[in-house]
C-alpha cells in the first residue's frame, strides 16, 4: 500500500460562500458574454473528430457571474471551472457534449440541474447550498465532491445513476446517517466532520479501500462486514470510541493496514499501540506511525502470555 493511502486526510472545511455570515448582499446580475468566455479559453487541442483544433479549457473562476447561458456555444470545451461565482443554475453546462471535468464550487446551487453527459468524469460542487444528493445521474462520473454543503440525508446514490463512481467526498455536511450509499464501484469515501454517531448501510461497498469518518461522534464500530474485506485505510480521528473491545469489530477486515484513532478516548489507555496491534495483527500503521519490530514483538509476547494465563482457567472450568 502506498504512502499516499496512509496519509492523514486533513480536510479543509468550508469557509462558506461569499454571502454567508455577511447578511443580505446585493448581487448585480452578471451574464456571461461570448467575448468574456473567449478571453478565458485556453489549451488548444484536436476536436473530437480529429479534423480541426479548438480551445478546450474554459476558466471562469471568480467572475461574479449569475448566468452562464452563453457557454452553450462552446461545444468543444472539455474542462470547465465556474467556481466562486453566484450561480444558482448550471443547466447550460449540459449542452457541452465533450465535457470531462467540471468545477462549480462556491456558488449558490441548491440543486444540481444537469442532464447526463456522456464523458463527464470529475465533478465538484463543494461549498454550495445543496441539501440533497438527488439529480446526479452521470454514466461515466468517476469522482464527485459534495463537501461543505448542507446535506442531511443520502438518496439517489445508486449504481444505476452513478455506475462508475470510485470517489465520493461528503465531508463537512450535516449527515446523521450513512444509509443511502448504494455504489458497488466506490473505492474512496470521505464523511468527516458530519454528525454521525454510527456507521450503517455500508456493507454493499465491496470495492471500498479508503474510509474517512474523522471528527464525528461515533462511539461504536458496528457497521463493518466481511463484504467490506477490501478496506485498507480507516480514519476515525476525533471520534468518541473509548472501549478497546470495539476494535474486534474490525477483525472482519483482513486487509486493513492503516488505522487512525488519534484524539479518541481510546488513545489514553496504557500500552495503547500494543493493545491495538494485539487485536488487529495485520496493521502496518497506527495514527500515521509505522509499527516497529519491537512493538510487534511486545504484542506477540503479551498475547501469548494472556493465552497461557487463560488456559488453566479453562481447564478448571471443564473439570468442574
Amino acid at each position: 500500500m502506498s504512502e499516499e493511502e496512509f496519509r492523514d486526510f486533513d480536510e479543509e472545511l468550508s469557509e462558506g460562500d461569499p454571502e454567508e455570515g455577511e447578511g443580505e448582499v446585493e448581487v448585480v446580475e452578471q451574464e456571461l458574454t461570448k467575448e468574456l468566455a473567449g478571453e478565458c479559453l485556453s489549451l488548444l487541442s484536436r476536436t473530437g473528430n480529429g479534423l480541426s483544433h479548438a480551445y478546450v479549457r474554459l476558466d471562469l473562476k471568480n467572475r461574479k457571474l449569475t448566468d452562464i447561458a452563453a457557454i452553450q456555444s462552446f461545444v468543444h470545451v472539455r474542462y470547465v471551472d465556474v467556481s466562486g461565482n453566484y450561480l444558482e443554475d448550471i443547466s447550460p453546462l449540459g449542452e457541452l457534449p465533450q465535457l470531462l471535468t467540471l468545477h462549480a464550487d462556491n456558488n449558490r446551487l441548491a440543486t444540481i440541474n444537469l442532464k447526463e453527459l456522456q464523458y463527464l468524469q470529475v465533478a465538484s460542487f463543494a461549498q454550495n447550498k445543496l441539501t440533497t444528493t438527488e439529480g446526479l445521474s452521470q454514466p461515466m462520473l468517476d469522482r464527485l465532491n459534495l463537501s461543505s454543503n448542507q446535506i442531511t440525508e443520502l438518496s439517489g446514490l445508486t449504481e444505476t445513476q452513478l455506475p462508475c463512481l470510485t470517489s465520493l467526498d461528503l465531508h463537512g455536511n450535516k449527515l446523521t446517517s450513512t444509509i443511502g450509499i448504494h455504489l458497488p464501484s466506490l473505492q474512496k469515501l470521505y464523511l468527516a466532520s458530519n454528525t454521525l454517531t454510527k456507521l450503517e448501510g455500508l456493507e454493499g461497498l465491496r470495492q471500498l479501500t479508503t474510509l474517512h469518518v474523522r471528527e464525528n461522534q461515533i462511539t461504536t464500530l458496528d457497521g463493518f462486514a466481511p463484504s467490506m474485506e477490501g478496506l485498507q485505510y480507516l480514519n476515525l480521528r476525533g471520534n468518541a470510541v473509548e472501549v478497546l473491545s470495539e476494535l474486534t469489530k474490525l477483525q472482519c477486515l483482513p486487509f486493513l493496514r492503516g488505522l487512525v484513532l488519534a484524539e479518541c478516548p481510546l488513545c489514553e489507555l496504557d500500552e495503547y499501540r500494543v493493545e491495538v496491534l494485539i487485536l488487529l495483527r495485520g496493521l502496518e500503521r497506527l495514527d500515521k506511525d509505522e509499527y516497529t519490530e519491537d512493538e510487534r514483538a511486545d504484542a506477540e509476547e503479551l498475547s501469548k502470555q494472556r493465552a497461557e494465563e487463560e488456559a488453566p482457567e479453562n481447564e478448571t472450568v471443564e473439570h468442574t
